[in-house]
């Protein structure tokens, strides 16, 4: 056991005394409920007209200063901080000697009166203390410098670790994790209003599919049936489409068996939204219109992204996919053959598997010449018709494009759209040859559904579809730098004792 351990464990025995002590003085360390009257921010954004008056407060005790027989202390709640004092000669000799037995980290119920002290600050001086929870493990120590943090549970492996104790000591993240909630709720009112429809589809699947992605496998016993967590919702919710309801979203978790990244999470939020009648230009102005809505919501209009700064008032760009990979590679990309692209990758020291297709081949120029480079909003447009098994024939009848557009803000991708392929024989065909990039070894091609190519042949109107990740737009949003930092338990490797 190494000397923190051993200190940690000798703090952690000291505070189970005192809450023996404490016990043995007929005091209930847990209580089971107490009411707050007022919250620390109210008090004292409403301290003219409380003053004087009696408030009720409930927080974590985060400071004490102890001067024999009064004391000041410190507590948290939702809102914020509020410094309490407290006297032996107001709360009696018996309460003040049980209050020397309290720690930072405890739990507190506060009643008194709201006052300011000689140096200004609006406090609350206590008439009754209540132990609402003993602590017996004690927080990390925050130092702090005339007035500034310098150290407020820095490590970032052991915040994620810790994410109680993160939000405690670091009131911007618990500040992020508001926002999410409100990013959320902006997108659901958006689309509310809108006349979407929110919608729930299965998490366990029979088949993937929907995305180019591995799936976790599972398994339920009672139907001794291989089932998969799904990769995405586009199946179901089309299948909605087809049965009459003409605007429907999701919003829910999405599970991926991929590679871990500041932008990739096996577990994270998606937003589908699948729209009647409409096609991708359509989803494009909706899009932009819902980021720009939220963003001016939130006071994020202007952020600072992946080191660049983005102006999301200004209207989004539009480029196609061919002119872009076009201008990189200095050539018509659709003249280009497949052994040329592939000595471009080698040249360019872009990975590909040796069997890689002329769409994965594609896609990977893609990614590694051009997006990192499109920093302001830009909609990438008409993609390559073998990436996008899903989407409808280019109207403008190039057989080799389809209808899609992707978002790209920061040099990272934030929405896929397409108009959606409703013609059911197509769809048979694109998701058979799907099927054959699969049996040659691409574990990402998807899979051929029976049962969605069943519910196509039913007819499906013409549709525009979209998928935003939840988590990317939140990093945006609130200009954070990696996915882990907006998802409250991010996955992590399990810690080796």
């Amino acid at each position: 056991m190494s000397a923190e351990q051993k200190s940690l464990k000798q703090i952690i025995n000291f505070r189970k005394e005192k809450l023996n002590d404490l016990q043995k003085n007929g005091v209930n360390p847990y209580p089971s409920n107490f009411t707050p009257t007022h919250y620390s921010e109210s008090i004292k954004i409403n301290f003219e007209k409380l003053e004087g008056q009696d408030v009720v407060v409930a927080g974590r005790i985060m400071a004490i200063r102890r001067m024999g027989k009064a004391s000041f202390f410190r507590i948290i709640d939702n809102e914020g901080s509020i410094q309490v004092f407290i006297k032996n000669d107001d709360i009696g000799e018996k309460s003040y000697e049980n209050f020397k037995l309290f720690d930072i980290g405890d739990f507190v119920g506060v009643s008194g009166q709201v006052f300011k002290t000689k140096t200004g600050e609006i406090s609350i001086r206590t008439s009754e203390i209540t132990l609402l929870a003993k602590s017996i493990r004690p927080l990390p120590i925050v130092k702090e410098k005339d007035g500034v943090k310098y150290d407020s549970f820095s490590d970032k492996e052991q915040r994620y670790r810790n994410r109680h104790l993160d939000l405690l000591l670091n009131p911007e993240v618990k500040n992020t994790f508001i926002k999410r909630t409100k990013i959320i709720q902006f997108v659901r009112t958006f689309l509310d209003e809108h006349k979407f429809l929110e919608v729930e589809t299965p998490v366990l699947q029979p088949i993937y599919g929907g995305a180019n992605a591995r799936p976790f496998i599972t398994h339920h016993n009672t139907l001794d049936q291989k089932l998969y967590m799904r990769i995405a919702d586009e199946l179901y919710l089309k299948r909605l489409i087809i049965g009459g309801l003409e605007r429907v979203y999701e919003i829910g978790k999405d599970f991926r068996n991929e590679g871990m990244d500041r932008n990739h999470n096996p577990e994270f939020t998606m937003l589908e939204f699948y729209w009647a009648y409409a096609d991708y230009e359509d989803c494009m102005k909706l899009v932009e219109s819902l980021i720009r809505n939220i963003a001016k919501k939130i006071d994020a209009l202007e952020v600072s992204f992946n080191n660049s700064e983005i102006n999301l008032n200004k209207p989004f760009k539009k480029k196609t996919f061919s002119e872009l990979l076009s201008d990189k590679l200095g050539a018509n990309v659709h003249d280009l053959s497949e052994k040329k692209l592939k000595k471009i990758c080698k040249e360019k020291e872009i990975q590909i598997s040796p069997d890689a297709n002329i769409g994965q081949i594609l896609d990977a120029l893609m990614g590694e010449l051009v997006e990192p480079t499109l920093t302001q909003p830009t909609f990438v447009i008409d993609y390559p018709k073998v990436i996008s098994p899903l989407a409808k024939m280019h109207r403008n009848g190039d057989p080799n494009l389809v209808e899609r557009f992707e978002l790209f803000i920061g040099g990272d991708e934030f929405a896929n759209s397409f108009s959606e392929l409703n013609d059911p024989i197509d769809q048979r065909k694109r998701l058979e040859e799907q099927s054959s990039f699969k049996k040659q070894g691409d574990e990402e091609a998807q899979n051929l559904d029976e049962n969605f190519i069943q519910a196509m042949e039913c007819g499906m109107p013409p549709t525009g579809g979209v998928g935003i990740g939840v988590d990317r737009l939140v990093m945006l949003l609130t200009e954070t730098a990696s996915i882990k930092d907006v998802i409250l338990f991010p996955a992590l490797r399990s810690e080796i004792d």
